[in-house]
């Protein structure tokens, strides 16, 4: 049995050395989503909250681990999904000027000074060979005074502070040794009739014949809509490229993930994304199916990954934020309350492996959580 098992274990080590030789990987890159922490509602494991963590509102320690495993695991990219800041005000000009007081209490400031401890807290990502991509989520776009609807001031404030990484093809390319082809950060907005200026919130560009979008699923006048006439349309142009893997990023999941362990008493009772307009979520999806696309994403605090159709949904809203799950509640695993993060490793041939990997709310050892294989797809063979 010893004898056995030595014997096949040397077999598939060779077959993977045979399989790197052959096919290596060419491209890889992580996401996550989901790092900001709230005084409201805090996760009970986080508690009490470090003196930095209550007045930037970030899970510190979640998000550096995860960072620093990403760089180990040398990723050419890292995908943020948005929420990487608590947010919610309006970043419109302070009506009270009348002290420092004030102003450092406005909406204007506490978005922009959570923005910059974000992009503190990435910037050696940045130095070390990994290209951040940001993606908007609600708590960036929306204000929450007014009933979480999108404002076209906090979209201004996006471009303000991430607009330099939207995008720095020079820079991408000295971290990624590939130069970004075929970029996309101008206003499309006309094409889903959206009301604002919507360059540099939903975005694409190519990478060798892999192609990346990354969506603003809440722009204002259409939360909780993905922008899918302009998907569509840039998707369809990356086929015709010849594009082998469409990857397309946004905030909100198009499938909620129920995690509740009862079938019959489902948690969370009510939909968390997309789905919110069925109709409009259906015509999205439709677009993910058509050509082949993977769609990854975040919003819930959470990790799943979880096929509908022929295409893939990947859920890492785990990068820090209080959990979905809540302490009691029955979970359909044990990943339920783990911090996650996906690495996804593309081959010469197309063919690209998802791996997931996490660590409990106990800061544990990380572990793998889930794999799964695509097969290079072409115009010709897109769903």
């Amino acid at each position: 049995m010893n004898k056995y098992f030595a014997i096949t274990t040397i077999w598939a080590v060779l077959s993977a050395q045979a399989l790197a030789a052959t096919d290596p990987v060419v491209l890889r890159f992580a996401t996550v989503g989901d790092s900001r922490t709230s005084l409201e509602d805090p996760d009970p494991s986080t508690l009490p909250l470090s003196a930095q963590d209550r007045i930037w509102l970030q899970n510190s320690k979640a998000l550096g681990r995860i960072l620093r495993t990403v760089r180990a695991q040398q990723a050419n990219l890292l995908f943020f999904n948005g929420d990487m800041i608590n947010g919610y005000g309006k970043a419109e000009v302070p009506k009270d000027t009348s002290s420092v007081a004030a102003v450092v209490a406005s909406d204007l400031m506490q978005t922009y000074r959570q923005y910059a401890y974000w992009r503190g807290m990435v910037a050696d990502l940045l130095e070390t060979g990994t290209y951040v991509v940001p993606g908007m989520g609600n708590h960036e776009s929306q204000w929450k005074a007014a009933g979480k609807i999108a404002q076209p001031e906090n979209e201004d404030a996006w471009r303000a502070n991430m607009g330099d990484l939207i995008l720095d093809a020079r820079r991408m390319q000295q971290a990624t040794g590939i130069e970004p082809t075929f970029i996309n950060t101008r206003n499309n907005a006309a094409l889903d009739k959206l009301p604002s200026d919507q360059s540099q919130l939903s975005y694409s560009f190519d990478l060798r014949d892999s192609h990346f979008a990354v969506m603003n699923t809440d722009p204002t006048g259409a939360d909780s809509h993905a922008p899918t006439q302009w998907l569509a349309a840039d998707l369809a142009a990356a086929r015709a490229r010849g594009a082998k893997q469409l990857f397309v990023f946004g905030h909100k999941p198009a499938f909620t993930y129920y995690y509740g362990a009862d079938p019959a008493h489902p948690l969370p009772t009510s939909p968390s994304g997309l789905e919110i307009d069925p109709a409009a979520r259906d015509g999205f999806w439709q677009v993910i199916q058509q050509y082949g696309a993977t769609y990854l994403c975040g919003h819930q605090h959470i990790f799943d990954i979880s096929q509908h159709g022929k295409a893939w949904q990947v859920l890492v809203g785990s990068g820090g934020s209080p959990f979905e799950a809540k302490i009691g509640e029955p979970l359909r695993a044990a990943s339920d309350r783990y911090y996650a993060w996906a690495t996804v490793s593309i081959h010469a041939s197309g063919a690209v492996d998802i791996e997931a990997y996490g660590f409990d709310e106990h800061f544990g050892a990380t572990r793998k959580l889930r794999t799964i294989k695509l097969a290079a797809t072409t115009s010709a063979n897109a769903h």
